[in-house]
């Protein structure tokens, strides 16, 4: 028990400054989060899933290598606000955590005491939901090393992500968090 009221505590008093959200701008930008997230996973999945259909696994990497973040920002525009994934076990460097509200996150979700959020950051608000490891295509490239992920998508993970932390998951495991921010004036 006292395990989960640590981090509660530590995200309590790292927001206890900012002005707590009405009920009504929450729910605004909680819909929107749920909204925009499920639209960008879906566009990622979709492209990936013809990757796969077109070279298998290992050419899925070297399109996520080269498309992925743009396929995110292009959506960025089409959604008004800025969208990433975060993961302390990430793939890309640039998908590490790197702000203390993001590391306090990934605690909280990473020990399942958290849904998807909104949070205030000074003037702007930014949504949080977990990424999981959802459909076995996943684990084709997130998967065990050494029964899930054959020997080229192996070699191709080596060459294009060196410093990779991105395997090792099972089905419906949680493996890192959308962030969604808004800019509001």
């Amino acid at each position: 028990m006292t395990d989960k009221i640590y981090p509660i505590f530590l995200l309590f008093i790292g927001f206890a400054c900012s002005p707590k959200l009405d009920k009504e701008t929450y729910k605004k930008y909680e819909i929107s989060g749920q909204e925009i997230t499920a639209n960008v996973q879906a566009v990622l999945l979709s492209n990936v899933g013809k990757a796969i259909q077109t070279g298998g696994p290992e050419y899925a990497v070297e399109f996520c290598n080269l498309e992925a973040n743009s396929i995110v920002d292009s959506l960025n525009g089409v959604f008004d606000c800025d969208i990433s994934r975060v993961s302390a076990k990430n793939r890309n460097p640039q998908n590490a955590l790197s702000t203390g509200q993001e590391k306090q996150m990934w605690e909280l979700f990473a020990n399942e005491q958290l849904a998807d959020t909104v949070l205030r950051n000074g003037n702007d608000l930014v949504y949080y939901k977990p990424i999981r490891t959802g459909m076995p295509a996943c684990l084709k490239c997130h998967g065990n090393t050494q029964t899930d992920i054959n020997a080229a998508t192996k070699a191709k993970l080596n060459e294009l992500y060196p410093n990779d932390l991105a395997t090792g998951y099972k089905l419906n495991d949680f493996r890192g968090l959308w962030k969604v921010e808004f800019k509001r004036q």
